[in-house]
């Protein structure tokens, strides 16, 4: 398929610049992409970021370098894009678990990030229902936190905590009550391609001159909408969907995320039941 060739330059690039300064943009344009799409995209379907991924591809090749040489470590920390040998000495031991110098023992066991490639998975087996919504601009108001998304394992578990404190603080209760539809959203915000993080809220779309002092207030641009149903317990239900999107939708459309903020929507109900029903949002534009 065209997407995976693309996908599969993109990967050629970075390794070919692991040595080099890369922007986003200059990857994002060997996959005939826009930088968000990509970066969501990579995100999904390898479980890293962009960032992270490089990272670790750098940092394994510059612990082979000091293992089979006698490359200085201030050397080696400036070919792979550090500015002093104390940052890439924290960088090191992050994935490492010892410093770079120590690298140079032949008993000491080292880490590796392989280099990734994309192949084609025979999938498509079970359909994808979804509609297309054209929504104007709207008001939310809710609670939020800031998730990292350097580390993927760690983000996905602090949302999931971040609902069990609303739940059990009466903070999704008061949104419910000013909710227009009696739904709760949700939503992921602030989603910038030059950030490890961003911003999630559980909000509603509240009610006119509805009292939400106390929570914060966003604005929601008019969008085109992907709309797709995810069944079954949350969160796996809605992860479970999110991957299909980026690993079967978007790739046999002619549709890219939009770069605007995406949320599910949740009805009231048993979010642990086998047959609870809640809805999936994504931005969309016509690809390039």
């Amino acid at each position: 398929m065209e997407w995976l060739t693309r996908m599969n330059d993109a990967l050629d690039l970075m390794e070919r610049r692991l040595a080099e300064p890369l922007e986003i943009g200059e990857i994002a344009r060997a996959a005939c992409a826009s930088p968000f799409h990509f970066q969501r995209m990579f995100n999904i379907l390898t479980g890293m970021t962009v960032a992270e991924y490089m990272r670790k591809r750098r940092l394994t090749l510059a612990a082979q370098e000091l293992a089979v040489s006698s490359v200085k470590v201030i050397d080696v920390a400036l070919k792979y894009g550090y500015d002093s040998p104390e940052s890439f000495a924290k960088a090191f031991r992050r994935l490492h678990g010892i410093s770079p110098s120590e690298a140079r023992d032949p008993n000491v066991p080292l880490k590796a990030c392989p280099r990734i490639s994309f192949h084609l998975s025979l999938k498509g087996d079970k359909e994808m229902d979804y509609r297309i919504v054209e929504k104007e601009a709207f008001t939310v108001v809710g609670k939020t936190i800031r998730v990292s998304t350097e580390n993927c394992e760690d983000g996905e578990l602090q949302i999931p905590r971040f609902w069990q404190e609303c739940n059990a603080n009466g903070t999704t209760g008061r949104l419910a009550s000013l909710s227009r539809d009696g739904h709760l959203l949700g939503i992921c915000l602030d989603m910038r391609q030059d950030q490890e993080e961003f911003t999630y809220m559980i909000g509603a779309e509240s009610r006119p001159n509805a009292d939400a002092s106390g929570f914060e207030k966003r604005e929601i641009p008019a969008s085109t909408w992907a709309v797709f149903t995810a069944v079954g317990p949350v969160p796996e239900a809605v992860r479970n969907v999110f991957q299909r999107i980026f690993q079967e939708w978007f790739p046999s459309t002619g549709f890219e995320h939009a770069g605007k903020p995406e949320f599910e929507r949740y009805p009231d109900g048993d979010t642990t039941a086998a047959d609870y029903r809640c809805e999936v949002w994504v931005p969309i534009v016509k690809k390039r």
